[in-house]
C-alpha cells in the first residue's frame, strides 16, 4: 500500500479494507470495468472533456468562502468550500460526468444509480440527459416521502424512478435494489454515487470527487498563504469527505475529521454512527466498518439527512481511521438543525442537513480553537432541497 498517494493495491484493498465480495459473474464484469477504467482515465481526449465540463457546465472552480459572521462569532477562521455551487447543488455531479463519460466512452447506452437524498439521482439524471443515456434511479420510500422534489426533478430530467419499498426502506435498501438489477442487467453501467461498494468504485469515485481538496489546497494557500489546520466533511458512504481529505493526506499538519450522524441518539439506536460504533464486515461486495448484528448482517440506521442514513463507510475512510490519520465525529439531528438554521440565519446561506452535521461539529470545534486557527468546511450541498421537509417539523 503506497500510503503517500493512498491507492487500493491490484486487488482493490485499501490496507485490509475494499475488495471484491460479489457474485463470480459480477466479479468479471468490475475487473473489466477496473480495466476499462484506468486505461481511459489516462487518454488526453477524455481529460480533456472531463474538464472541460468540470469547468463550464459544473461551473467550477467552486468557490473557497470564508464565512466572515461565524468566523467572528466563534473565534476563528471558518472556510467554505462551496459544492453548493455547483450546476444541481452539491458535489455529486463531479462524479456522475466522470462516471458517464466513461460509460459513454466504453459503449453503453443505460445507466442505473441508487439515491438517498436524492442529490445523486439528480445529478445522475442531469448526466444521462447530457450524454444522451437512458436513466433508472433506486430510491427507499422512506427517503422519497422526504425528498419529493428531488424525484420530480429526475423525472423531467427524463429518469425512470423506481421507489424501494423493502427492508428499512433507506440508502441500503436502495443500493441492494440497484445492484440486485445490476446482476440481472449487465449490460447497463451501475454509476455508483459514493467510494462505497466492490473495487473499483472506492477508487474510481475518489478520483472523480479528488478535484474538490486539489482546488481547496490552492486557494487556502492563495488567501491564507498557508495550509488549514482542520478540513471537516460529513461522512455518509464518504464521497464529499474524501475529496476534500485527499490531496491533504500527504499533510500530517492537517487534520482530517469526519462527522457522522448520531440521529436521536447513540443508545436510542436511531443513528447511522458506523466509525463510532460499528466493527469491520461486508456490505454490497466490500469490506469495511459496517453497523452489524450479532450475524453481520446490516443494522437498521436513521439519520434526519436521507443522504446519511447508510450502515456502512467507504474502505479508504476505515482504512484512514485504523492508521490515524482522519478522525470520526458525531452530531445529533438537534445538533444540525442547530446548525442550519444558524448558518441560514447568520451566514445567509442554506445548507443541506448532510452539511449541517459537518457544521454543527465545526462551530464546536471553533470555540476551542486560537483566532488565527483555519477550519475548511466542505459545504457538499445546498438546502433547497430540506426546506420544506424541515418546515414541516415545526
Amino acid at each position: 500500500m503506497n500510503i503517500k498517494n493512498n491507492i487500493p493495491n491490484k486487488k482493490g484493498f485499501f490496507g485490509e479494507y475494499g475488495g471484491q465480495f460479489v457474485p463470480e459473474g459480477l466479479k468479471i464484469a468490475m475487473n473489466n470495468l477496473t480495466k476499462d477504467y484506468l486505461k481511459i482515465k489516462k487518454d488526453k481526449t477524455f481529460k480533456k472533456e472531463f474538464v472541460e465540463l468540470m469547468n463550464n457546465y459544473v461551473g467550477r472552480p467552486s468557490a473557497l468562502y470564508f464565512a466572515r459572521n461565524l468566523s467572528k462569532k466563534y473565534g476563528c477562521k471558518i472556510y467554505f468550500k462551496r459544492e453548493d455551487l455547483n450546476h444541481t447543488g452539491a458535489h455529486k455531479i463531479n462524479n456522475t460526468i466522470g462516471q458517464a463519460l466513461l460509460a459513454k466512452r466504453i459503449g453503453i447506452k443505460k445507466i442505473i444509480a441508487e439515491t438517498g437524498a436524492g442529490q445523486h439521482g439528480v445529478a445522475t439524471a442531469t448526466a444521462a440527459a447530457l450524454m444522451g443515456l437512458e436513466c433508472e434511479i433506486f430510491m427507499g420510500e422512506i427517503d422519497a416521502k422526504k425528498q419529493m422534489m428531488n424525484i420530480y426533478r429526475m423525472q423531467l430530467l427524463g429518469a425512470k424512478v423506481n421507489v424501494v419499498k423493502k427492508g428499512g426502506r433507506t440508502l441500503k435498501d436502495a443500493v441492494d435494489a440497484a445492484l440486485e438489477y445490476y446482476m440481472h442487467h449487465p449490460e447497463v453501467f451501475y454509476l455508483l454515487g459514493s467510494v462505497v461498494g466492490p473495487h473499483p468504485y472506492p477508487m474510481m469515485v475518489r478520483d472523480f470527487q479528488s478535484i474538490i481538496g486539489k482546488e481547496a489546497k490552492k486557494q487556502i494557500k492563495k488567501q491564507e498563504g498557508r495550509l488549514p489546520d482542520y478540513l471537516v466533511a460529513c461522512v455518509g458512504g464518504g464521497s464529499n469527505a474524501i475529496g476534500l481529505f485527499y490531496d491533504f493526506i500527504p499533510n500530517k499538519q492537517v487534520k482530517l475529521i469526519g462527522v457522522e450522524p448520531a440521529g436521536k441518539g447513540l443508545k436510542t439506536g436511531k443513528h447511522a454512527a458506523t466509525m463510532t460504533l460499528g466493527k469491520p464486515g461486508v456490505l454490497h461486495g466490500f469490506y469495511s466498518y459496517l453497523l452489524q448484528d450479532k450475524d453481520g448482517n446490516p443494522l437498521p440506521v436513521y439519520s434526519i439527512a436521507s443522504g446519511l442514513d447508510y450502515p456502512g463507510v467507504g474502505p479508504e475512510q476505515s482504512f484512514l481511521k485504523d492508521i490515524k490519520r482522519a478522525e470520526f465525529k458525531h452530531v445529533t439531528d438537534a445538533e444540525a438543525l442547530a446548525a442550519f438554521h444558524e448558518t441560514s440565519r447568520i451566514e445567509g446561506i442554506i445548507p443541506a442537513l448532510e452539511t449541517s452535521h459537518a457544521l454543527a461539529y465545526s462551530f464546536k470545534l471553533a470555540k476551542k480553537l486560537r483566532k488565527d486557527q483555519i477550519i475548511i468546511v466542505n459545504f457538499s450541498g445546498r438546502g433547497d432541497k430540506d426546506v420544506e421537509f424541515v418546515a414541516s417539523l415545526h
